[in-house]
């Protein structure tokens, strides 16, 4: 089977406090070359949404004191993938 086409999405909400919340997410897709390996290209995508909402959700998350202190007592955290990172 021929893939042509692949896209992935990633979206993550934030509990600002006080009853309210942010959700952020990012789509991308990709065209995938006869000589592509398909689910390498999904890992990338994968990677580059994530790192995406990341990046826009830092303003937020340092200008909410909630964030803050809910980012101060937790030290990791657990990915889909089942790996651990800082937050």
């Amino acid at each position: 089977m021929k893939i042509g086409t692949v896209s992935v999405s990633y979206s993550r909400k934030f509990n600002l406090g006080n009853y309210e919340s942010i959700e952020l997410g990012c789509s991308l897709w990709a065209q995938v070359e006869d000589e592509e390996d398909a689910s390498g290209v999904v890992q990338f995508l994968y990677h580059q949404a994530k790192s995406a909402v990341k990046e826009a959700a830092m303003p937020v998350i340092k200008a909410n004191e909630f964030q803050i202190s809910k980012a101060k007592s937790q030290k990791k955290v657990t990915n889909d993938d089942g790996t651990v990172e800082d937050l």
